[in-house]
């Protein structure tokens, strides 16, 4: 019986039941490296991501734009033109008038080098910018202009 006991003492001892202090300091240390080294990548892709997402909606709007004219021969771009008039026929809701800032898409009577721009104000959600924050045209890539 004696000997059950020793035996059990010995297996009671070695059984565990969690983790150390320091194992779980090393766990969080680890995971905080990881954390550290891919936080700054996958925010930079989700910058990025938006400022694609805002060319091909800027670019698709004026693709809108372009047939709204054509099947209104009479009709021309004046600096007062809103977006809006493109709503429902052209364009599904006001909601696909606005960039992933949240904020409306513009239109320039005349663009630069063309009849018309549709642009996003970018992230900073103001007129003008650079790099991140430079304005964003349809049919002009902000990355390469940028040099990026």
């Amino acid at each position: 019986m004696q000997t059950n006991n020793r035996t059990h003492r010995r297996l009671r001892r070695s059984v565990r039941r969690g983790f150390s202090l320091i194992e779980v300091i090393v766990a969080v240390t680890i995971v905080a490296i990881f954390a550290a080294i891919i936080a700054p990548n996958l925010l930079g892709r989700i910058s990025s991501a938006n400022q694609d997402k805002a060319l091909i909606e800027a670019t698709k709007i004026a693709d809108q734009v372009t047939i709204y004219l054509s099947e209104n021969r009479g009709s021309s771009l004046g600096g007062d033109f809103d977006l809006e008039v493109l709503v429902p026929k052209y364009i599904d809701s006001v909601d696909s008038l606005t960039d992933p800032w949240g904020t409306r898409y513009q239109i320039a009577v005349p663009g630069i080098g063309r009849e018309f721009d549709v642009y996003s104000f970018g992230p900073d959600k103001a007129p003008g910018g650079e790099g991140d924050n430079a304005d964003i045209y349809h049919g002009r890539d902000p990355k390469k202009s940028r040099g990026g």
